[in-house]
């Protein structure tokens, strides 16, 4: 199912504070990570969907902390959300149109009147897993305030949404 070019785990090539072989690229579900500069303290995997010409490609992460090959079942919820991506953005789309109207996100009337429309304005979503098992997606882009300027952050237990942040330049 995963071809990550590293020894499986439990191999005893790994442990605290060796230095271990981190793979280049990992396939998940048709799709290429590949291995991007960070901090010496992570490792992080990004692959971009295919996207119709002239949008924006949506993308996902894989970041594991401390850095280490990823584990088998960090690969697998990976592999859940790159099959799944696009009703995972339909998910959390809908749970934005839903939570967004709580009072403390103090939206103006306009921009309520916005998450009326069939498209919200929330574009370029992005997902990231981490390696404790928890992931979201960001939409990079919003006409929204509380996203001024890093977006909107859904938080997934599992398959669900369970929360959601306006990323402003405070956070």
């Amino acid at each position: 199912m995963f071809d990550n070019g590293a020894p499986p785990s439990g191999s005893g090539t790994e442990g605290p504070g060796v230095d271990t072989e981190l793979p280049s690229t990992l396939h998940i579900a048709g799709l290429a990570l590949t291995r991007t500069e960070s901090p010496p303290s992570l490792a992080c995997w990004t692959g971009y969907f295919p996207e119709p010409a002239g949008a924006e490609p949506a993308r996902i992460c894989l970041v594991i902390e401390p850095a280490a090959p990823p584990e088998e079942s960090t690969l697998q919820l990976a592999h859940d959300v790159v099959s799944r991506f696009g009703a995972f953005v339909d998910q959390a789309l809908e749970y934005c149109r839903t939570r967004l109207r709580e009072r403390h996100f103090e939206l103006t009337a306009e921009e309520l009147s916005r998450l009326d429309l069939p498209e919200l304005p929330l574009a370029v979503p992005e997902a990231t897993v981490w390696a404790d098992q928890t992931w979201a997606i960001r939409f990079a882009e919003s006409g929204l305030r509380l996203a001024d300027p890093y977006g909107i952050l859904v938080t997934f237990n599992g398959t669900q949404p369970v929360d959601v942040q306006g990323l402003d330049g405070e956070q």
